[in-house]
């Protein structure tokens, strides 16, 4: 009945569909298997992409082919960038987004992709044999053969559901939940634990009265993901904020002693910066109200979102107390919140590529990995689509450093560090966050991408032209010169220095007042000069020259701390017979196997004199 395929990709959530996307792309015979064809890539929570680093995720996404960031462009009703009275590192796109809109263009992409095929039914089991993964089962007993699988399973493996004192197996809401894959795992040696996470409730809009809300319009300008020419929605829909009080509170403590979470009822642990609405106002009870954002489900629904109101209390406490919530006095509710608990498996039992350890051609990614987020989840299952792709072929995986991605980041803090809790990205994890700005993702990946064959040649081309125009850019504006009179009343009015005598633009943009685009209207020279250049090379140029002083500096840095990651550890080398490392450090490296001295000086617990004592016993 099936094939043998090159890779198998089990799940299509965000990881699986951007881990078939890859691999079918590169030209790999690619099978998804899905529990449900109606609910591939499917926002399982808020309908949203992008946000504080995960908006740098996205685009790094698009850079490298994968096909989020055009399917949010294709479904947006809202977009704003974050953080623009920062600096540009800290600059992070988010979009509003039709929720069925978005599966849709998400299918539609996929059965259009060359190489991949589909079949809906649950994956129970996976064919091993001598340490190497041959396949999957399938809940109907048909037995799949390929050369790599790729794991993405979400919240469904051994799910539960909980709402007040009613629990029930379940991956998402009315889906039931996935088995035989944790057990399977546990008898071949891997470990697993448990985490939680939760959902608001999901109300009816109609019922909202907006006026007692204050209105949160999206920006004037729709920048979007992709560095492609994806089209961009000519109007948006409005987000609305309001809070709770302390009515809100109370009625919420009255379900207290019904709460999965507060009766022990949960064992997993949740996600640090995405609370409960019961555990923010346990844990931070000084507080007398928290911020809540109604966001619209999409263009042609009533539906609302409540973000920041994620719950498992009891339906008729979440009722009562939306209804304590300004402009929610007359609310309905279309179904309530509930939090759920799902295995996942301690990324430290990974290779860089994603591979498992234990079980050769046997990639995991997404949720299973202990990620939480849309985001994180769709990055991983692109770089583990891609090197299940790379191992069919016997070629080296694709690996990404701490310098080059966000996405370098995220997987080199997964298996260094491993997780606890359900991992999230964030601007400060990363050291390099100068040189890994949003607006040249396209710069630093697509070339990677394309090499690799996932990239094309117009995105290539695309990438080539951008160089060259922010070249060209910085190039006038370190020649061209400005005379007093052309600029000092402009200063006047913008409360700056005036010059005395003639200077460079360069210079005059290097004022933190001075923005580009305002400085090409100030002077007509300039913009007969530069009016050619579309918006994102000039900003690119501007940023590079602002901003060049900080980039050099984390250069600098980052061939500094190079030199670590070039000194490699063998797979094979023995840490138990270094006694001078305290038994902390051996145990602790012998179980994360670092690839490189740079890695080793990562893991928590590892001090900076046990990398020295390795570099002695390495010949350093």
């Amino acid at each position: 009945m099936f094939q043998e395929y090159d890779v198998i990709v089990v799940g299509a959530g965000h990881a699986g569909c951007e881990a078939a996307a890859a691999a079918a792309n590169l030209g790999s015979k690619t099978m998804l298997v899905t529990m449900n064809m109606q609910t591939i890539a499917q926002m399982s929570c808020n309908p949203a992409m992008g946000g504080i680093a995960k908006g740098q995720i996205v685009r790094e996404i698009d850079a490298l082919g994968g096909y989020s960031g055009i399917v949010t462009d294709l479904s947006t009703i809202q977009f704003r960038m974050l953080n623009r009275s920062k600096g540009p590192a800290m600059w992070s796109p988010r979009a509003q987004n039709d929720r069925m809109l978005f599966h849709l263009k998400w299918r539609e992409m996929l059965e259009n992709t060359p190489n991949l095929d589909f079949y809906q039914d649950m994956v129970k089991g996976l064919i091993v044999k001598d340490g190497k993964c041959y396949g999957v089962i399938t809940g109907m007993g048909h037995e799949i053969r390929a050369k790599s699988v790729v794991l993405t399973n979400g919240t469904f493996l051994n799910g539960i559901v909980h709402i007040g004192e009613k629990n029930f197996g379940g991956g998402r809401m009315a889906e039931k939940a996935a088995t035989g894959i944790t057990e399977q795992l546990v008898s071949l040696g891997f470990e697993s634990d448990r985490l939680k996470t939760g959902t608001p409730p999901r109300i009816d809009g109609r019922s909202l009265d907006y006026s007692k809300m204050e209105e949160q319009p999206g920006d004037d300008e729709v920048l979007g993901f992709s560095f492609t020419n994806t089209p961009k929605p000519k109007t948006q829909r409005s987000c609305w904020i309001t809070y709770t009080n302390q009515q809100v509170h109370d009625v919420l403590k009255t379900g207290f002693d019904r709460s999965p979470m507060f009766a022990g009822r949960i064992d997993g642990v949740g996600p640090r910066y995405c609370p409960s609405i019961e555990d923010k106002i346990n844990r931070f009870s000084e507080r007398e109200r928290h911020q809540l954002f109604v966001e619209p489900e999409g263009w042609n629904t009533v539906e609302i979102y409540i973000n920041g109101f994620s719950t498992s209390l009891p339906e008729e406490v979440q009722y009562e107390a939306l209804r304590s919530i300004k402009g929610f006095e007359n609310v309905k509710m279309f179904r309530p919140g509930y939090a759920i608990e799902y295995d996942f498996f301690p990324p430290t039992q990974l290779h860089y590529s994603l591979e498992t350890r234990l079980i050769d051609n046997l990639f995991f990614a997404g949720q299973i990995n202990g990620t939480t987020g849309y985001e994180e989840a769709a990055c991983q299952g692109l770089m583990a689509g891609i090197n299940a792709h790379q191992k069919t072929k016997n070629e080296a995986p694709l690996i990404l450093k701490r310098s080059e991605a966000y996405i370098g980041v995220l997987i080199d803090d997964l298996i260094t560090k491993g997780t606890q809790e359900p991992y999230r990205m964030f601007t400060s994890r990363a050291e390099f966050r100068t040189l890994l700005r949003q607006d040249n993702a396209d710069l630093r990946l697509t070339e990677i991408s394309y090499r690799l064959g996932l990239a094309s040649e117009e995105r290539m081309q695309r990438v080539i032209e951008k160089k060259s125009g922010v070249e060209s850019i910085k190039k006038v504006l370190k020649e061209m010169s400005v005379e007093p009179n052309e600029i000092n009343e402009w200063f006047n009015q913008i409360n700056s220095s005036p010059i005395s005598e003639k200077q460079r633009v360069e210079k005059i943009l290097l004022r933190p007042s001075v923005e580009l685009n305002e400085l090409m209207e100030v002077l007509p020279k300039l913009k007969t000069a530069l009016g050619s250049f579309d918006r994102e090379t000039l900003e690119q140029a501007s940023i590079q020259i602002k901003y060049d002083v900080y980039i050099e500096k984390e250069k600098e840095l980052v061939a500094r701390m190079s030199q670590l990651e070039e000194l490699i550890i063998p797979e094979s080398f023995d840490y138990k017979k270094i006694v001078s490392l305290s038994n902390e450090a051996r145990e602790k490296l012998n179980k994360v196997r670092p690839g490189t001295l740079g890695q080793a000086s990562r893991i928590s617990g590892i001090n900076p004199s046990d990398v020295q004592i390795l570099m002695v016993y390495m010949g350093r």
